[in-house]
């Protein structure tokens, strides 16, 4: 089935409440980058296919300047959305990409990628978000690639109550987003709205059923179900839906900002150590050799 945020008579569809809500805790990454984990905070903590999801955000640029210095990955992929700031990517094959304010960048490790993430002022706001997104074993070791996506290429959909909805993967509507929506037949199928809404204006978005979706309210909080159950996502919480045809937002007092994420689940065991996802624990063991002996990020 494929993920179409398509027109329909959503009184017809089950409205999605929200199960489970998944506080972001603070940590650190990379060089010791300063940032607040939801999914992945704990071990096992993820919502298939989506293992991880990071939000950084400060003003204050001793918590960000050391970066993310060269690291590896292999057998998923990562999307990182700068919201605010400028970051390089640069990895071992020689390619670099710069993603600046509203940028996305695409990357899927599969087999392997040694890349770092370095930002590029030394003052002001740094802002964004980095998700993992699982592989199905068939594609862990598959060639590595990534896009880059610049702001101006993302579509942009205006809310009837006043918001608006950018579109990165997927459809929302009649409108497609630069990854997915074009028949690109990622093996997810994943969606990826970035909602803005005025105090207490409603979203609306069809979504798959049988597919995995969370929320994620990266500014204000919003009321998540159908109004008989509606259930309050708090401020820098993930909220994990239940299955159904739809979700339903409702924006508090001081409005919302909010990341809906949907995808296929894979329904495939996930063994995971640091930069390594994979299937069993040999194969883990196969990306740590390889890696020491710089095999990790060879053609597959």
């Amino acid at each position: 089935m494929k993920q179409d945020a398509t027109k329909q008579d959503l009184n017809s569809t089950t409205t999605r409440t929200l199960e489970r809500v998944i506080q972001s805790v603070p940590t650190s990454d990379g060089a010791g980058v300063k940032l607040r984990r939801s999914l992945g905070s704990q071990r096992g903590l993820y919502v298939d296919p989506f293992l991880m999801l990071d939000e950084f955000f400060s003003d204050e640029p001793n918590d960000y300047l050391a970066g993310f210095p060269s690291h590896p990955h292999r057998g998923f992929e990562t999307v990182t959305y700068m919201l605010d700031g400028h970051m390089r990517h640069e990895d071992h094959l020689g390619n670099r990409g710069d993603l600046g304010p509203g940028d996305v960048q695409w990357m899927t490790a599969a087999h392997g990628i040694i890349h770092s993430e370095m930002p590029q002022q030394t003052e002001g706001r740094m802002r964004g978000f980095q998700l993992w997104i699982n592989l199905p074993s068939k594609e862990k070791m598959k060639p590595a690639s990534y896009r880059d996506v610049a702001a101006a290429q993302i579509p942009v959909v205006r809310l009837p109550q006043g918001g608006e909805v950018k579109v990165i993967a997927g459809r929302f509507g009649d409108v497609a987003g630069p990854i997915n929506g074009n028949g690109a037949n990622l093996s997810t199928d994943p969606l990826y709205l970035d909602v803005h809404l005025p105090a207490g204006a409603e979203f609306h978005a069809p979504i798959a059923q049988g597919y995995n979706a969370f929320v994620y309210a990266y500014e204000g909080g919003a009321e998540i179900g159908p109004p008989s159950q509606a259930r309050l996502l708090p401020h820098r919480a993930a909220g994990v839906l239940s299955d159904g045809g739809e979700v339903r937002a409702k924006a508090g007092a001081t409005g919302a900002r909010l990341l809906l994420l949907a995808a296929r689940p894979l329904r495939e065991p996930v063994v995971q150590y640091g930069p390594f996802v994979m299937n069993t624990r040999e194969e883990i063991e196969r990306a740590l050799a390889d890696y020491r002996d710089g095999r990790l990020a060879t053609a597959a």
